[in-house]
């Protein structure tokens, strides 16, 4: 496992990340000595970066985490989340001054420690002024209960408004962003990234297999193995459907069987390889499972791989971007004297 810097911090976190959504899901996931088992040949493996929310499962996540990594907490950079519903009251979500002193004092409880790492806020919120969120999340840094914050889900003009709002109030920023992202879901390319590379945002992207249909267990024409969240989620089957989808599904799956790694190692190391991303998110339910993640680790595919991923999962050229690449273009073909 390698490290790297998340963002412009000083914070080294594992080039993967070890997602722990399916800590006590009952549906998709595993139980507590199966979790617990994960994260320990997790951290035997080099990794030190871990990140649950306290909406999986209700709270269990964080729970089962905070025990899994109890004697090991020094060697732990801990992420969690808040902005999801966590009661049926009017105040039981968002991002409110209120629900996000109230979300880190119970994540604190469940994940049983003193801080978290990285604090994340799961979503934008729009009935709650901006400026508000941040002085909260900024008492939470200075209170000595998060040592960095990040957001997730946002958009680019949303994380940019933070990003300048919090310049110009004095307040944390986010040092990090926890995008979708993966060959099926490119679109963060467009703004996403570049914004990210520009201000020194880490970016840990959810999903990088693709809800499973990236780990070669998917086929066209074939029913998703029982179990899976391809069988259970329903955005993840109507992904499974898509022929553009399992055309990518089917080209990881060859390259993966000419370089003699898996399918889910192809998928994790594109993802880790392409620039401006710190470390993908991944998912275990077996132990099983994560031996085969952790082969990504340092895995760097070749250029001929890495050109066969992009041609077939290439996003179509829309405007403004086609307009932004023919004046590249443009641009480029300028002769300028010194």
């Amino acid at each position: 496992m390698r490290l790297r810097r998340l963002g412009r911090t000083g914070l080294k976190v594992s080039n993967l990340c070890l997602g722990a959504m399916t800590f006590g899901n009952k549906e998709w996931g595993c139980d507590e000595a199966t979790s617990r088992k994960i994260v320990d040949r997790f951290l035997d493996a080099g990794g030190n970066f871990i990140d649950t929310a306290d909406v999986y499962s209700n709270g269990v996540s964080e729970e089962i985490t905070g025990r899994a990594i109890r004697q090991k907490r020094h060697q732990v950079v801990l992420a969690t989340k808040v902005a999801g519903p966590m009661g049926s009251g009017p105040n039981d979500l968002g991002l409110s001054r209120r629900h996000i002193l109230d979300g880190i004092e119970a994540s604190l409880r469940r994940l049983g420690t003193d801080f978290v790492d990285l604090y994340q806020v799961h979503a934008y919120d729009p009935t709650t002024p901006l400026d508000e969120t941040l002085r909260a999340l900024d008492d939470c840094v200075r209170a000595g209960k998060v040592r960095y914050l990040g957001c997730s889900n946002y958009s680019a003009w949303q994380l940019m408004k933070a990003t300048a709002l919090a310049r110009e109030l004095g307040t944390a920023r986010y040092d990090c962003l926890q995008p979708q992202y993966s060959l099926v879901c490119r679109e963060i390319e467009r703004e996403h990234l570049p914004l990210c590379r520009e201000e020194g945002i880490g970016v840990i992207p959810w999903s990088p297999l693709a809800g499973g249909l990236l780990t070669g267990k998917v086929r066209r024409g074939a029913v998703a193995p029982a179990g899976t969240r391809a069988a259970v989620d329903p955005m993840n089957r109507e992904r499974c459907a898509e022929e553009r989808n399992l055309a990518i599904a089917e080209t990881v799956v060859e390259i993966s069987k000419a370089i003699g790694k898996t399918a889910s190692q192809v998928a994790l190391a594109w993802c880790a390889g392409q620039p401006g991303v710190t470390s993908p998110i991944f998912g275990a339910r077996t132990l099983e499972q994560l031996e085969d993640n952790l082969g990504a680790a340092d895995l760097v595919l070749d250029e001929a791989a890495g050109r066969k991923l992009a041609a077939v999962s290439a996003l179509p050229l829309v405007y403004p971007y086609d307009f932004h690449a023919r004046v590249r273009a443009m641009m480029g073909a300028m002769k300028l004297e010194a």
